[in-house]
């Protein structure tokens, strides 16, 4: 059947400005329909004619063009969002949803795969191939395929609600984000912002028709590189209550309230664990993973609680009178919107260092080109750029800001892969970062040559400002280091099974590379191929490093917290639901957390009913928030290789490369890690590099 429509095309440079709402439902259709063949074609086969490229090779590949129009639909929902997009996506959700959990739920096709891999043809497989069965048979099984007709029919049905309302808590949090903005027009009440911050709320302002050139405005929104700089440094105390008290809105007022969406959320999960046999949904997320169940995920959050609790207690008691030294005050509950604003304060008097110093050195060009450089070095590639149509080439794009490259290898030459970049926030556009991808592609095989892969990376940085380049916090940079490194997870698959490659692995595994990419972020030697002034060309000067350096661990403890609090949330949540039925949402959570929470003055919101990691996809991150930390007990560790070995040694790169990037799932995570480091991951530098004392160790 040839494909006719836009969504599902095979070209590798993906026809982004023709897949218009008006195409979807017909690319849908279509998508389903060749789907539907595949998998009929694997149903009528004869049992004496199985083999793995007719059962197993041919249901990984059945349904690829649903696959791209299905990725492509939900991708430009997230960057590029419309009312008629919308429409169109949730028109075809419940078909969709319905289509993909059914294959797993289909009797004839799942005996077919079953005597695939009970015939002597399974045992002459390779490793890799004979993984993959094992690995689609476990993932059969855990979705229903051995379940009776009724609780298939109940299992599907789930599916599908979920696959609604969980749509639906995304949509709540991307509009009432963008239902709230903030117009200043007396700058005194900026005072305390950095320029940089002032200038881009002046720019937002005029972009969205406020104010003149004679008489500026100011626009304020609740995106975060709009909101965070109020938080930490507007001397106005109201403007930060009212930026708070608007961020706590978000999915929590009138038409988007997801308070319901999580509890029914939190209902169908527990229903669907049970329905396939397992006491609670966080057991049947984490059967697969490195953690293997709810209860070990759970103690390894609860297992580092006391060896940060007390630091972090005491850091927030010293800033409580450190601000009553200031105010000339008795120490009190410090507010919420104080917080930030304080712990700031004190950061620049205890270190001489303010965040904003580094904004200079930090110009998005130069910061990409600079990481770049770094991968290359370590990983023997190369990325150039390749200009899109609204830069005068020929790629396009599903927006002007967006930028493309491509990923060779240095020794053979070969394409292994492209990627778009699209950094800065837009109200069609939802918050934080990620990165996702488009095509897996294959190794070379015999005559067939390489097949490259293609991906993106997007984020909501500082926006540019006139003609001066978009200057970023360390910390967006950070962002920037962790996204690419799932990337080039992705970009450098060497594994001749597509669905084993790349970042198809164990989700407590898959923050592994990003996250060891943030260290080169620190480090002196690598900090210098890309933090360079954006005027002068110079160096973060030795003062200005050592400052930054003897900063890093301010209050880490307490960020080290609330990462463990939003994990032992996530995973509270999922297994003890039978505690919880009912309960008052804000209340429960605060139950939950009672060790993890710094106290305050005025109570904040739960954060569940935005927590879009949790709640807007029908699994996503749900049970797996914990994998944060996990990753970074395995990062942390991994990255003391680097540190013996060298910053930047080509060596260790491609150690890193050749034994868990280019592996994807094609071995379980713990051979992989062991592969690299000879060992089992350790928690003491975890622990070290967050500064954590021995004494709460």
């Amino acid at each position: 059947m040839p494909i006719s429509h836009p969504f599902l095309s095979e070209d590798f440079h993906i026809p982004w400005s023709q897949l218009t709402p008006d195409g979807v439902a017909a690319a849908i259709d279509e998508g389903l329909s060749l789907g539907r063949v595949n998998l009929e074609n694997i149903r009528q086969l004869d049992d004496s004619e199985l083999t793995y490229e007719n059962t197993f090779g041919a249901l990984e590949s059945s349904t690829d063009a649903l696959d791209r129009a299905w990725n492509r639909l939900n991708h430009l929902d997230s960057v590029l969002s419309s009312d008629e997009q919308r429409a169109a996506l949730n028109a075809a959700l419940p078909t969709v949803t319905g289509f993909y959990s059914s294959i797993s739920l289909d009797t004839t096709l799942w005996e077919k795969l079953k005597a695939f891999k009970t015939s002597e043809k399974f045992t002459e497989l390779d490793a890799i191939r004979t993984r993959y069965v094992e690995e689609s048979c476990a993932s059969f099984i855990q979705s229903g395929a051995d379940l009776p007709a009724e609780k298939k029919t109940r299992i599907t049905e789930v599916i599908s609600r979920l696959s609604e309302i969980t749509q639906k808590f995304g949509e709540n949090v991307l509009d009432s984000t963008n239902a709230w903005e903030l117009i200043i027009d007396d700058k005194s009440r900026l005072a305390g912002l950095p320029e940089s911050a002032i200038a881009a709320a002046q720019a937002d302002a005029a972009a969205n028709n406020h104010g003149t050139e004679d008489q500026p405005k100011w626009r304020f929104t609740l995106q975060a590189p709009s909101m965070l700089p109020v938080m930490q440094h507007a001397d106005d105390e109201q403007l930060r209550k009212d930026l708070w008290q608007a961020r706590n809105t978000i999915g929590n007022s009138g038409d988007y309230d997801n308070t319901a969406i999580i509890w029914e959320t939190l209902k169908l999960r527990q229903e669907k664990a049970e329905l396939l046999g397992y006491k609670n949904f966080a057991d049947l997320t984490l059967e697969r993973r490195m953690a293997g169940n709810g209860h070990t995920a759970l103690k390894f959050t609860e297992d580092l609680q006391p060896k940060v609790v007390t630091q972090a207690l005491e850091s927030f008691e010293e800033l409580k009178a450190w601000k009553a030294e200031q105010t000339g005050s008795e120490p009190q509950l410090m507010e919420p919107w104080d917080s930030s604003y304080w712990a700031e304060k004190r950061r620049k008097a205890e270190y001489d260092f303010d965040e904003e110093e580094l904004r200079p050195y930090l110009p998005l060009p130069q910061v990409m080109e600079g990481m770049f450089d770094i991968v290359t070095k370590l990983f023997n590639v190369s990325i150039q750029e390749r200009k899109t149509i609204a830069r005068g080439g020929d790629v396009d794009t599903w927006h002007p800001e967006c930028q493309f490259y491509e990923l060779h290898d240095n020794d053979t030459k070969e394409h292994l892969g492209s990627f778009y970049t699209d950094w800065h926030p837009r109200s069609s556009k939802r918050g934080g970062a990620w990165m996702n991808s488009f095509v897996t592609g294959l190794p070379a095989n015999g005559d067939q040559p390489r097949t490259p892969h293609l991906g993106l990376m997007c984020g909501n940085m500082t926006k540019p400002i006139g003609d001066q380049p978009a200057l970023m916090t360390h910390r967006e940079v950070e962002t920037i280091f962790h996204e690419f490194g799932h990337l080039i997870h992705h970009l450098l698959g060497n594994v001749t099974v597509k669905s084993l490659s790349g970042t198809n692995v164990a989700w407590d595994f898959v923050e592994l590379p990003s996250q060891i990419m943030e260290n080169f972020c620190a480090e002196r030697e690598s900090l210098d191929m890309f933090a360079r002034h954006h005027d002068t060309g110079e160096a973060i000067p030795d003062a200005l490093f050592k400052k930054m350096t003897a900063a890093k661990n301010y209050m880490s403890a307490n960020i080290f917290l609330r990462q463990l609090s939003l994990g032992k949330l996530d995973l509270d949540l999922h297994t003890s639901l039978d505690q919880y039925d009912s309960s008052d949402l804000d209340t429960l959570c605060k139950e939950i957390l009672a060790q993890y929470l710094i106290p305050m003055a005025t109570e904040t919101p739960t954060i569940a009913r935005q927590f879009s990691h949790i709640f807007s996809s029908p699994t996503g991150y749900a049970c797996g928030y914990y994998s944060y930390k996990w990753a970074e007990v395995l990062d942390a560790d991994a990255f003391t290789r680097f540190k013996k070995e060298g910053i930047l040694n080509p060596e260790t790169g491609k150690a890193l490369r050749d034994t868990i990037l280019s592996k994807g799932n094609s071995r379980p995570a713990d051979q992989l890690y062991r592969d690299f480091m000879g060992r089992d991951p350790e928690q003491a530098a975890l622990l070290e590099r967050s500064g954590i004392t021995p004494a709460t160790a």
